[in-house]
């Protein structure tokens, strides 16, 4: 059983066109009662960061589009109550590597607690999606099993040693820092390395911008960057890189400014909310250089998406709002090949026809 929640009639047309109708619902999740929903394995959320990001206002998970998380923790009660389906055995929540220290702490601390208070152990990977896709993306992942899964555990005091990368130093020091939390920590894998770059994201029928308008981004760079530039155009084949344009202070004036990434990937997709949204692919050498937007089909790319339907007129800024705020494909697929799905299979009664079964909002 599947049930999809955001209140956007874009994301809902994107959803439509590649996975089908009849389970997306466009709602405003304060609406949404936890008896209304069919009964899964798997609850997941990935909830608006604009309040927790770094580059927000930092009003945390109380304040403005980022509370909406404590809906999803009444949703999840109500689930649990007489007349629902009953809590998910499995719950995965994403949000910004910001969530650690909104706050000062307490937000996530706050949020765990709430998990813990539903019957959830709890567990936090922190990944990079550039270990799957050539692309920049830190996030957080919550992992919440219901107390009749983890208390079967053998392998809860796990050793930080074993966490091999999902558990960076500042994932350990909040767990150890935070006893009370009720955890749950699983041995894993190392993360991969990624075999993929940006030469294999590019839409090779994509038209890049006239010279005039590619000179101008060029102008637009610090020195720096324009050195990079100079230095890839003397290479035989083709490098490409990715170019935002925030405002910066340059030649002692705030303007919107080129800055160059020069380690080969492409920054995070982001939402068109801001004028550094858009971001731009350069490639350069065999003399010269060219430049245009990253267009749907690759954004797409970027995000392990590669087959993702979509509809013909869809716009690229319609794009961008959908992957901006999507979580990386292969990156879900891992934490389901090497945490959720060994789960399913240890633990008789939390299959459902060998499959995870979800709800996300």
């Amino acid at each position: 059983m599947k049930y999809a929640l955001d209140r956007s009639e874009t994301k809902q047309r994107m959803y439509e066109t590649n996975f089908g109708i009849g389970h997306y619902h466009p709602q405003d999740i304060k609406h949404v009662e936890g008896s209304q929903l069919p009964r899964v394995t798997l609850a997941h959320a990935s909830f608006p960061c604009t309040d927790t990001s770094v580059a927000g206002a930092r009003g945390g998970i109380d304040a403005g589009e980022s509370s909406a998380f404590w809906h999803f923790v009444r949703i999840l009660a109500e689930m649990g109550q007489p007349n629902g389906p009953g809590k998910p055995p499995f719950v995965l929540v994403e949000n910004v590597e910001g969530l650690l220290t909104s706050g000062e702490g307490r937000d996530l601390e706050s949020a765990l607690k709430s998990l813990n208070k539903l019957g959830y152990a709890t567990d936090m990977l922190l990944i990079d999606a550039a270990h799957f896709v050539p692309q920049s993306r830190v996030r957080l992942f919550i992992i919440g099993l219901l107390d009749f899964v983890s208390d079967q555990s053998p392998q809860l005091n796990v050793q930080f040693s074993k966490s091999n990368g999902v558990r960076r130093e500042k994932i350990q020091t909040f767990i150890s820092r935070h006893p009370s939390i009720t955890w749950f920590l699983r041995d894993l894998p190392n993360l991969p390395q990624r075999t993929i770059s940006l030469e294999d994201i590019i839409d090779p029928n994509a038209e890049w911008w006239p010279k005039e308008r590619t000179d101008y981004l060029f102008s637009q760079m610090f020195e720096r960057h324009k050195d990079e530039v100079r230095r890839l155009t003397q290479n035989e084949s083709w490098s490409y890189r990715t170019v935002f344009r925030p405002m910066r202070s340059r030649n002692g004036a705030k303007q919107s400014t080129a800055e160059l990434r020069i380690d080969g990937i492409a920054g995070c997709l982001r939402t068109p909310k801001g004028g550094s949204a858009r971001q731009i692919i350069l490639r350069a050498g065999k003399g010269q250089f060219h430049a245009r937007l990253l267009n749907a089909r690759e954004n797409a790319r970027l995000m392990g998406a590669d087959d993702f339907a979509m509809a013909a007129d869809l716009s690229l800024n319609d794009a961008l709002f959908g992957f901006g705020d999507a979580v990386c494909v292969p990156v879900i697929e891992w934490i389901a090949k090497n945490y959720l799905n060994p789960l399913t299979a240890e633990y008789d009664g939390i299959i459902l026809n060998g499959k995870f079964s979800a709800v996300g909002v």
